[in-house]
């Protein structure tokens, strides 16, 4: 019998740096490292100690999980017995792949998890194996934490959150000795990846003044009014919150009632509006609406003060007023997406209570009005925490763009942290351009006062929800008087917004609503046009109290819910008109679209 050879591994060929390029590079070094220095202890008097009092809070929240944990030594040794076993199985698979047998696998990553796309991770035995292994400790660290008895939901919840990060960080595919990618990278290099990481690092370091803010996409491939929010249109109106934005038509007619749309002002109002094949506010252009769009100012100290009633008496009703100037109308359909849906109800309501309705229909895209169920953001809404947050916020007057961004980056940290982290460090790369993530690295920001009421009156304690729980403009908000045809638009796989949260919302309004559930999640589930032919959405006539019931009746369509949706706002948008041109109406034109307040940008 011949004898059985192992397969031969060729290893790539050695390549080694140029000198050159590594006295250059030690130069930049020393240049911004000079920078990075002064910008972090500058930061340190104010910042520093706000991040060690967040740390030693987290901290004795994983002291008292371990004194639990240690409790019970049967319920630990069982764990760990457990685990053994699963590695003594992984090991008795890996032996025979030592002599050239093919690895077989004892725990597979879900499909989901694009960590460990590269052909490496399982067709070499090595780093098969590194990856089972992982893999079956962190899933063990995960469910011993989630056996703990005695905490309460939230706590659970946030303890789970936190491990979750940890065991991310800790994947093999975050460092260079075990990826395989990496390896070869370096390799085939000579080490440039890693030089290349290096000034990447760097300049990521002092574009976020002494943190690490890392390049998501190439920030010099978009330029706004360019290649981004490029519908063609005019700024007719602003004040110091908004720029009341009008769009051309596209029609020789149009419906009579103007469209309103709320954007949030947590992110700019252009993920509507990337580029003409998914651009929202183009099909509605299209489809024969007059579109008038709210870009809201990036505030900075000088807003500090503003409070959420800012928000409603010089955004929406200050835009309603002059859209009856361009147009004559008094009368609007609205949509409004995230926060931007949460102000659209509170504006319905007031309007309700005052007795004077101006908005025919709401759309709501991903919108929380009952925040019980507020999904993983729960974490980040205990008292210690917001009051935290709350004495940043007064040293600036506002929340910064970026902590706001790191927050929702947390939510999804393999795809939204350590990927660009193993791309930009690690492999030596420069980010691929993709507007979206242009879009998502344009940060925000938050007035302090305004933030602070949004997180303690709805996120912490769901005050919306109730009649009167809140008052704005000396008028009690209460969703029941909200009357007028709503259409609601959540996502399945929404981590910023949950639908089933949406859907408790949508119940307290007391006229009729039409409920709809699109495939993916908090982006790509609204902004998914008919062109484009992905996803599905669930529709369903009944609107009973449970969301699992209305799921398990609703119907599933294939595509775009943009063309659903069209057919219902047609019925509540009137005959038609000859199309209005931005500044033929009582408001002249100011600029053109997108407008000066959208490109104020923070971080370059």
């Amino acid at each position: 019998m011949a004898e059985q050879k192992s397969p031969e591994i060729k290893l790539p060929e050695l390549k080694m740096p140029d000198p050159a390029q590594m006295a250059q590079l030690f130069s930049h070094v020393a240049e911004k490292s000079q920078l990075i220095v002064k910008e972090f202890l500058t930061r340190q008097t104010s910042d520093g100690m706000h991040d060690l009092q967040d740390q030693m809070t987290l901290g004795k929240s994983f002291l008292d999980l371990t004194q639990r944990i240690m409790s019970d030594p049967a319920k630990l040794a069982q764990a760990q017995m457990d685990l053994w076993k699963n590695y003594m199985e992984l090991w008795q698979k890996a032996v025979p792949a030592l002599f050239g047998q093919p690895m077989e696998t004892v725990v597979r990553e879900p499909k989901s998890d694009k960590r460990f796309k590269h052909d490496d991770w399982q067709d070499n035995a090595l780093f098969s194996y590194i990856k089972q292994s992982y893999l079956l400790t962190a899933g063990w660290i995960q469910d011993v934490v989630a056996n703990v008895e005695g905490y309460d939901d939230r706590t659970k919840k946030k303890l789970q959150f936190y491990t979750r990060q940890f065991v991310d960080a800790m994947s093999p595919s975050n460092f260079v000795l075990t990826n395989p990618e990496v390896v070869r990278a370096t390799i085939e290099s000579g080490g440039q990846n890693l030089i290349n990481g290096l000034k990447n690092m760097l300049d990521d370091l002092e574009r976020g003044k002494g943190k690490l803010n890392i390049k998501m996409t190439d920030l010099n491939a978009f330029e706004l009014g360019k290649n981004v929010a490029i519908t063609p249109g005019k700024v007719v109106f602003q004040n110091e919150m908004i720029q009341l934005l009008q769009y051309d038509p596209t029609t020789p007619e149009v419906y009579k009632k103007p469209f309103l749309i709320f954007p949030p002002w947590i992110n700019k109002y252009y993920i509507m509006d990337l580029r003409p094949k998914n651009s929202l506010v183009k099909w509605l252009v299209d489809q024969g609406f007059t579109v008038f769009l709210m870009s809201w100012v990036n505030p900075d100290e000088r807003m500090a003060e503003w409070e959420f009633e800012n928000y409603l008496r010089d955004g929406p009703l200050a835009a309603l007023d002059a859209i009856e100037q361009a147009t004559g109308e008094t009368e609007v359909n609205a949509l409004g997406y995230c926060l931007g849906g949460t102000l659209l109800a509170i504006t319905n309501a007031y309007l309700a209570a005052k007795g004077t309705p101006r908005i025919s229909s709401g759309t709501h895209l991903t919108t929380m009005i009952d925040f019980s169920q507020p999904g993983e953001l729960e974490v980040f809404i205990e008292e210690e925490q917001i009051a935290s947050l709350e004495k940043r916020m007064a040293a600036k007057g506002y929340l910064d763009g970026s902590e706001m961004a790191n927050t929702f980056s947390m939510l999804r940290a393999n795809d939204l942290m350590w990927s660009f982290f193993i791309n930009n460090y690690l492999l030596g790369k420069d980010p691929f351009p993709f507007d979206l993530l242009y879009w998502n690295s344009d940060s925000t920001r938050m007035p302090a006062r305004m933030h602070s009421f949004y997180l303690r009156n709805f996120y912490q304690q769901n005050r919306l929800k109730d009649p009167g729980g809140i008052s704005l403009l000396g008028t009690p908000i209460d969703m029941r008087q909200v009357k007028v045809p709503a259409y609601f638009l959540s996502g399945i796989e929404d981590h910023i917004s949950p639908w089933m949260s949406n859907y408790m919302g949508s119940l307290l309004f007391s006229g009729p609503v039409k409920f709809v559930l699109a495939g993916s999640g908090h982006i790509a589930g609204p902004m998914n046009p008919p062109s484009a032919n992905k996803y599905f959405y669930w529709t369903n006539p009944k609107h009973p109290t449970d969301p699992n019931e209305w799921l398990k009746e609703a119907k599933q369509t294939a595509g775009s819910w943009w063309p659903d949706w069209g057919k219902w706002l047609v019925k509540n948008s009137g005959e038609k008109v000859p199309a209005r041109v931005p500044g033929t109406g009582k408001l002249p034109i100011i600029e053109d679209a997108p407008g000066s307040y959208v490109k104020m940008r923070l971080v370059k």
